[in-house]
């Protein structure tokens, strides 16, 4: 039976693989039948991945630290032609203003906004994303609806990848590519952990989100495996929101 939403005979590369959104797209985009490629720096992590993964066979893993344009290089030789990208590799940081360094800026900013343009640059000036292919952007609504205290680094670096995802939009429409972004609000991920959020501020943080809720990894999965999907072909340059309702107050 047709069925448009399906990722049958689609591979599909998946960055940030290891854990959160990453692992959980690539475990549902599996079930929907695509073959994925595993990236992210921590190999062990990513075998975790795999082994949650339906057909362990198909999938294969290229680990690489995504910071680095030589092993960028190195990761894109090695790939086979593609149907489908998510650049989802990213990190947080909250920090006051007055508190940054050029050494915080270009951490937060080389991981979430220079080495996804550089990835996708390299994908497409070695032919490796087919006609008809489909690269989706993890970005966040701190970059695009919603501001915070202390996360001016991590919202302007994902504004920014929001920029240019519309401007690789409008460039690779010429050959068929088609590139998106998802904008996840908070998410139950090791980034939430890793913040400087209490538990009383997570708490109060919950209260502004109408559905009463944070989102779990598996509900941005399925946004990105429509994107990925021939249902969403006539999408492109578009900003999915998902984020319970929080953009709304």
């Amino acid at each position: 039976m047709y069925n448009p939403f399906s990722l049958k005979g689609k591979t599909i590369l998946i960055t940030g693989a290891s854990s959160g959104i990453g692992r959980a797209t690539a475990v549902e985009c599996a079930k929907l039948g695509a073959t994925i490629i595993l990236n992210g720096r921590n190999t062990d992590a990513l075998y975790e991945t795999l082994s949650l993964m339906p057909q362990h066979a198909l999938h294969q893993i290229i680990p690489g630290d995504l910071t680095e344009e030589s092993t960028i290089k190195d990761i894109v030789s090695n790939l086979p032609l593609l149907n489908g990208c998510v650049l989802n590799a990213g990190k947080s940081k909250m920090l006051p203003l007055q508190f940054y360094t050029e050494e915080s800026l270009n951490d937060i900013f080389q991981l979430n906004c220079f080495s996804p343009m550089l990835l996708l640059k390299h994908l497409v000036k070695n032919k490796k994303l087919a006609k008809h292919s489909s690269v989706v952007f993890t970005a966040s609504i701190s970059g695009y609806t919603n501001t915070a205290v202390a996360n001016g680094m991590y919202g302007a670096s994902k504004s920014a990848l929001t920029a240019y995802m519309k401007y690789a939009a409008l460039e690779l429409a010429t050959k068929g590519i088609r590139c998106n972004a998802v904008h996840p609000g908070r998410i139950n991920t090791p980034l939430i952990n890793n913040s400087l959020l209490s538990q009383e501020d997570i708490n109060k943080d919950i209260e502004k989100y109408p559905l009463g809720r944070y989102g779990e990894p598996q509900e941005v999965a399925y946004a990105i495996a429509y994107l990925l999907s021939d249902a969403s072909a006539w999408v492109t340059g578009s900003d999915l929101l998902i984020d319970g309702g929080r953009s709304l107050k």
